[in-house]
């Protein structure tokens, strides 16, 4: 019967290693060395330390998943596209939010990293210095959604947001309407990209782009309010493009409510296909983003390189503009 004295850190003595290279030789001796291997055991075997009752019951793998909103269904899509693959594999999933804070995305990428992860989503390409650092470290493949953004060789599953910005710019500018103005949320990489794809539409034209962009989460309620806005600094605006459907449908609902014309007097175009945009009259314009079959993707790749299988790293998803009835 064991000694139930024995400690892990008798055991590292015993053995002349850390402690923490026990506990790593039981989680995943993979990890550890077969000379480490060979005498972590040989010291537990002479003490009469059980190896398999002290490794317990063996956990399903883990991939951690950070979002940066719980309340946007772009990302519940999302993760319901990971989570058809990763139950299916027999995988958990760690999710966390980081609320659009680049000090939170830190803080939980070094706390994920912690764990025994066998793998990594990131719904961002841009991170702090000291994020990066810690992902340029770690041992596990490190996958990224929603841009095409593959800097440091990770994994890169999505479109083209500045493309998609400037043809959906262009989609506008094409209906006549000339005085465009853009209207961003969080001003996160992505919405930055789209805008810069819009500006790039306007100055092609010799037009002036002009941007809201009031940094909170997207939602209807704002997007009335930046309408006022926008007609108050830019008085001849007859069209806008927003960076989420639910920002423009908030624009469309306000221009109903002041007697606005759409599209005639004010054309309106949204940003990913959202259901809230499905459900309006006229039916919003948008670019249609596949979030579900990138989650799908990305966690398909992802499970490949954990298991070491050849696949391709970088899946271009593409994305269709839809004109509904507002432009």
């Amino acid at each position: 019967m064991r000694n139930q004295r024995v400690t892990l850190q008798d055991i590292a003595q015993l053995a002349d290693v850390t402690k923490m290279t026990v506990s790593r030789f039981l989680r995943t001796p993979e990890k550890v060395s077969p000379e480490t291997r060979e005498r972590i055991t040989k010291v537990m075997e002479e003490v009469g330390y059980p190896l398999e009752e002290a490794r317990g019951p063996a956990k399903a793998p883990r991939i951690g998943i950070l979002v940066p909103s719980f309340n946007n269904q772009i990302f519940s899509d999302l993760l319901a596209g990971i989570e058809s693959v990763t139950s299916a594999h027999g995988y958990q999933t760690l999710v966390v939010n980081y609320d659009y804070s680049k000090d939170r995305e830190e803080e939980h990428i070094i706390n994920l990293l912690g764990y025994q992860l066998a793998g990594l989503i990131l719904t961002d390409s841009v991170h702090t210095l000291k994020a990066d650092k810690y992902l340029n470290a770690a041992e596990i493949p490190v996958a990224q959604v929603m841009d095409l953004d593959d800097q440091n060789g990770r994994i890169a599953v999505g479109f083209d947001n500045q493309q998609a910005g400037y043809d959906m710019a262009n989609t506008l500018l094409a209906s006549g309407k000339e005085h465009v103005v853009y209207f961003g949320s969080m001003s996160d990489a992505r919405d930055q990209k789209r805008y810069q794809g819009y500006s790039r539409a306007m100055t092609e034209r010799g037009l002036t782009p002009v941007h809201i962009t009031p940094n909170k989460v997207s939602s209807v309620s704002i997007g009335a309010g930046m309408l006022s806005m926008a007609r108050q600094l830019y008085p001849q605006t007859n069209a806008i493009l927003c960076t989420n459907d639910d920002i423009a449908v908030g624009v469309l609902q306000e221009c109903l409510k002041l007697g606005i014309r759409v599209p005639q007097d004010m054309a309106i175009s949204g940003f990913h296909g959202l259901d809230i945009g499905l459900a309006t009259t006229p039916l919003l314009a948008s670019v249609i983003t596949p979030r579900f079959e990138m989650g799908k993707v990305v966690a398909e790749i992802l499970l490949k390189k954990i298991n070491n299988l050849p696949t391709i790293e970088r899946v271009d998803l593409h994305y269709r503009i839809s004109l509904g009835g507002t432009i």
